[in-house]
Parts: structure tokens; C-alpha cells; sequence
């Protein structure tokens, strides 16, 4: 990863766009590091002069990884200090961890546990969201997107667009509820962070943001019901495909 040196000038429009894409790919290798523990729960990460020195990107890129990174509850920064690892979620008494979504029974226990919960945070986002809310939505999932298109597995927006669902319900319980579930809770995190994907995983990515967005459309639009009812289709529907994984790999 490497900022480089333009060979012509670049307007300010596409120079946003490359830091954000630097970004996002910046965001994609740390997230890999946490989820497979080289950076254990807990531990430092390196200084933005030393992520600026190993992945040759400016510190307005780090520091927006970083920023991503902590919405998405996987870091936090201690000013003064430096920013530490979260882990796959806050430390709670209540955790999900990833050695707890380790089979296809326990990703499918967590979705039914999500269900139960979110459908309700979507319903409360509805009526008591904000534009503040909204944006950071819409950035969440044009992110998800992003990623989609760069053939990155969109953990980390995906994320952070039901933490900001849960955000937005005013509740910081529901927050807290996110937190503890963490990245682990999206079963595409069981999977290791460089895959080949196909054709297929990616119209199925690319389904999952359409479902994103007819829930953020409900949320916009301050329809409860809908809201509720779009969440509830989403985590069912995702519920599903993991039942029908696991019948085939018993069958």
C-alpha cells in the first residue's frame, strides 16, 4: 500500500477519493491483524508515524483509519496516550467472542439473539434519528460498497452500519448490546481475511447492502414499522442461509 506521487496533477475531488480509498484499505489490513490477534485485545497499535512509515500513506489517512476502525468498536483512542485495541468488541460482562461463533449452530444463535434486538433498535432509530445519524449511515454503506467493489469483505462497515442503527435509537444500552457482540457477530468474520471470492459471494454482498439500504430508507423516512420489519428481513434472511449451510454440511 503506497500513497505515491501523482504523475500529473490531480484535482482535489480525485485526490479525496485516493485518501479514501487509501483508507479503506488501510482499515481492511488492521481489522485482519485484530480479528486474527496479532494485535490482541488490549495491546497498542503502532503510532501514526509508524503506520505512516509502514504502509507509505499520509497521516490524513491514518488518521481516518483509525477513525473507522473506532466507530466500527474495534479500537479506542486515549488521548495522550495512543489507541488500543477493543478486540472484536468492548470488554463486557456480557461478550461474544470468536472462539463463541466458532460452528454454524453458534453464528446462527447469535442472528436469532441480533433478531431480537436489533429489530427494535431499527424501530427506535426510525423515530428518534437525526441528520447526524443518517450521514453516518449513508457513509457506512456507500463504505460497504466500496469494499464490494475492491473485492474486500466489508466487515467493518458492515459493522458499523447496525452499530450506527443502534446508535441512533438514543439508547446507550443498545450501544453497549453492539459493542459486546462486536465484528464477530457478522458471519462473514469467521472466514479468513484473504479469500477468493466468486462471482456469486459478491451479487450476495451486493444483496446484503440493497438490504441495508431499504433499511436505512425506512429509518429516513421516521417509519417505524418499516424500519423494524426491513431489519427483521435482513438478519432472516441471513439466518437462513446459514441453516441451509449447515443442513448441507450435515447432509
Amino acid at each position: 500500500m503506497t500513497g505515491g506521487s501523482a504523475a500529473q496533477a490531480t484535482s482535489p475531488v480525485q485526490a479525496r477519493r485516493r485518501a479514501r480509498s487509501l483508507a479503506l484499505e488501510l482499515v481492511d489490513a488492521l481489522s485482519v491483524r485484530i480479528r486474527d490477534e496479532r494485535y490482541p485485545a488490549g495491546t497498542r497499535l503502532p503510532t501514526e508515524a509508524e503506520l505512516v512509515a509502514e504502509f507509505g500513506v499520509s497521516r490524513t489517512v491514518v488518521r481516518e483509519a483509525l477513525s473507522r476502525l473506532q466507530a466500527a468498536g474495534l479500537v479506542q483512542t486515549r488521548h495522550g496516550i495512543g489507541t488500543f485495541v477493543v478486540g472484536l468488541g468492548d470488554p463486557a460482562p456480557f461478550r461474544v467472542s470468536a472462539a463463541q461463533m466458532s460452528t454454524l449452530q453458534d453464528v446462527i444463535a447469535v442472528l436469532e439473539l441480533r433478531m431480537a434486538i436489533e429489530t427494535e433498535a431499527a424501530a427506535l432509530a426510525a423515530r428518534r434519528r437525526d441528520e447526524t445519524h443518517l450521514a453516518r449511515m449513508r457513509e457506512a454503506l456507500d463504505a460497504f460498497a466500496g469494499a464490494v467493489d475492491d473485492g474486500r469483505d466489508a466487515i467493518v462497515p458492515d459493522f458499523q452500519f447496525h452499530q450506527e442503527i443502534a446508535r441512533a435509537t438514543g439508547n446507550s444500552r443498545f450501544v453497549d448490546v453492539m459493542s459486546a457482540l462486536g465484528a464477530a457477530a457478522i458471519p462473514r468474520s469467521r472466514l479468513p481475511g484473504t479469500i477468493e471470492r466468486s462471482d456469486e459471494q459478491t451479487a450476495y454482498l451486493r444483496h446484503v447492502n440493497a438490504e441495508h439500504r431499504s433499511i436505512l430508507d425506512a429509518v429516513a423516512l421516521g417509519d417505524a414499522e418499516g424500519a423494524r420489519a426491513a431489519m427483521r428481513m435482513h438478519l432472516a434472511n441471513s439466518r437462513e442461509r446459514r441453516r441451509r449451510a449447515a443442513a448441507a454440511a450435515n447432509a
